[in-house]
This record gives C-alpha cells, structure tokens and sequence, in this order.
C-alpha cells in the first residue's frame, strides 16, 4: 500500500521528473482541470480540488518516508494548489481563451508556490501534512483571486 501511496503522491511518478518537479506537478494538472471541467462544467474542478486535497493528506505520509520531510517528489499538493485556480473560471472550449486561462492561471500559481509571499511561507511551518498542503492552497487563493481580476478587467480586452 506504501508503494502506492508513494506512486499517487508523485502523481504516477511526475513528481520524479529532474529539475522543478513542482512545476512539472502543475503543468500535469492542466490537462486534469480541462478535462475535469469538460466531464462537468459545474463541478468537475470542485470534485479534482477535493480529491487532490484528501489524497494529498492521505499520500503525503508514505511520500516523506521514502524521500524525506516535505518533498520535492510529493506533488499532490501541487495538483490541489493548482486546481483551486480554476475553481471559479469557465472555460469557453475555445483554443485562445481557454489557453489564456490554463497559462494564466499556472504562472500565476507557480509564482506564488516558488517565491510563497505574503504569508505562504508561514504555513510551511504547520506540522508534516498540513504544512506541506496549506502553503499550495493558500498559493491557489491568492493566483484564483488574481486570475478573476484578470477575467474581469483583461480578458474583455483581448477577446
């Protein structure tokens, strides 16, 4: 069961991708919001953050017992951060739009998560899982209320 715990918390091993698999981690979670999006446009990305967040918690122990605290391996958290993004954002299945989203969204996010101002970095200190978990969230809060105003105030202008 441990080695399955391990293979979800490296979402099937992208996680073990060299070099940033942080951002391997989001830039995999993508495809899974669009589609998510395209099975229910309603609820299809609540459902992929809720289950990234509980199979986050649920995988993050066995991920830190074969690599370590907090690893850079475990991307779970970055598909829960990642998918809060785009809770609230509809996508039009329209190539230019939803692309605009979709990078938008993940620069946005991967800003947060790699530079965690603002208070990011704090909730790094909360204890094994939950520190782990928190700062992604609040990384997807703070890029979720960024890209609405984007779609406010930008998206009208360029489309």
């Amino acid at each position: 069961m441990s080695s399955f715990k391990v293979f979800l918390g490296t979402l099937f091993g992208v996680g073990n991708l060299p070099k940033a698999p942080g951002t391997w981690g989001s830039l995999a979670t993508l495809p899974l919001i669009y589609l998510a999006f395209w099975l229910s446009p309603q609820f299809g990305v609540l459902l992929l953050f809720i289950g990234s967040v509980f199979l986050s918690l649920w995988t993050s122990d066995a991920t830190a017992d074969k690599y370590g605290d907090d690893p850079a391996q475990f991307v779970l958290d970055e598909v829960a951060g990642q998918s809060l993004v785009f809770i609230s954002i509809p996508f039009h299945f329209s190539i230019g739009p939803d692309l605009f989203f979709l990078l938008t969204g993940f620069i946005l996010f991967r800003f947060f998560d790699i530079k965690k101002p603002l208070g990011i970095n704090k909730l790094q200190d909360l204890p094994g899982k939950y520190g782990v978990l928190t700062d992604d969230l609040l990384a997807g809060i703070y890029s979720v209320i960024l890209l609405k105003l984007t779609e406010i105030w930008i998206y009208p202008l360029l489309f």
